[in-house]
């Protein structure tokens, strides 16, 4: 049932050119250069460090490795993260 309602909304987002991460509550990750990340519809922060950070999202964990890591804002669609990022992996 759960996966023909996530069909329906694939398809009505199609149809209606909206962005499917809106219409599918998806994480979007944008990465500028390899000195900030911006992640919107997360779940929340498991983990954070200067060295690591990991972030729930509905897809997954996105664990965020680097240096000097910092949250540069923190709201409750987005996160920015800042600091020399070395790696991104998503952990479903």
């Amino acid at each position: 049932m759960k996966r023909q309602i996530e069909n329906v909304k694939y398809n009505i987002s199609e149809a209606l050119e909206l962005p499917i991460d809106i219409m599918m509550d998806l994480p979007r990750l944008t990465l500028i250069g390899n000195v900030e990340v911006s992640l919107l519809n997360h779940k929340g922060i498991i983990e954070y460090t200067k060295e690591v950070i990991r972030i729930n999202t509905k897809v997954g964990i996105f664990k965020i490795t680097g240096e000097e890591l910092e949250i540069k804002t923190i709201l409750s669609e987005e996160i920015i993260i800042v600091g020399l990022i070395n790696d991104i992996e998503i952990i479903s």
